[in-house]
């Protein structure tokens, strides 16, 4: 088989959330190890140890939302499918989560656009698919050239409520996409909601997700490089107790 890794990595300092969202990683090194290592067995001494080398170790300060991470219904609401308590990441069934793939390529559309039904309906034409349920739909939008660049938190299209509602209604149940967000960049959204008051039209299509059972990656990489068909998802969430979100290790799976 082929395997394509859609993760990003966790690191410091790459430009992949807005100002103060990112992660904060210590590194610990081998001989700061040691001496740690040292606290465990009385009358050690880090000569002792080959090369005097301990563990390394890395601490960690970070959101379930950085890197590429799998959001839960809780993440958007308190309530899914027209009232339920919504679930969250540890109750997320793991077999949702390796399943057919479908890359839908909307790098055409705007940054800022918020993509609506009519135009999922018109990629999937263009690659002549028709959704099968619990298929996984990646969206690639411009975003994912811009990753770890400056202005990558407000490129790409989003996808919108009815976009969202139109996926559900297809039986599909978890949707990635390669921006920050399923929703169209923040700068976007403000401008419009200043001009319009409507406030329904922020986080739109996260929202969307409290009519159904919805789930969606984001921060995915690599998406220009899958067929639009023809491979699986695996997109197993770390399991993080009554958590709105997990990091995930996305693959592509393809044939040889």
């Amino acid at each position: 088989m082929k395997i394509i890794d859609l993760s990003v990595a966790i690191e410091n300092d790459v430009a992949a959330d807005p100002p103060g969202l990112g992660p904060k990683i210590v590194y610990s090194s081998h001989a700061e190890g040691a001496a740690e290592m040292l606290r465990f067995f009385p009358g050690l001494a880090a000569g002792d140890l080959p090369d005097a080398e301990g563990w390394a170790v890395e601490r960690m300060e970070l959101s379930a939302h950085c890197g590429t991470h799998l959001d839960a219904p809780w993440h958007f609401a308190s309530t899914m499918n027209g009232g339920e308590r919504a679930w969250t990441i540890d109750e997320v069934p793991l077999d949702w989560c390796i399943r057919p793939g479908v890359k839908l390529d909307l790098r055409h559309l705007a940054d800022g656009y918020v993509a609506t039904a009519a135009d999922v309906r018109d990629a999937l034409d263009r690659i002549d698919y028709v959704l099968k349920p619990f298929d996984i739909v990646l969206v690639n939008t411009a975003a994912g050239a811009a990753y770890g660049r400056p202005d990558f938190v407000g490129r790409g299209c989003g996808v919108g409520r009815d976009a969202t509602h139109w996926l559900l209604d297809q039986g599909v149940h978890i949707t990635g996409t390669d921006a920050w967000s399923w929703d169209a960049p923040f700068t976007y959204t403000a401008k419009a909601y200043a001009e319009t008051r409507n406030a329904g039209l922020i986080w739109e299509g996260h929202k969307a997700g409290r009519e159904g059972i919805f789930l969606h990656l984001e921060k995915l990489t690599r998406l220009d490089e899958l067929p639009p068909t023809g491979f699986t998802v695996s997109c197993l969430p770390v399991k993080i107790k009554a958590g709105s979100a997990g990091w995930c290790r996305a693959i592509a799976i393809l044939p040889p």
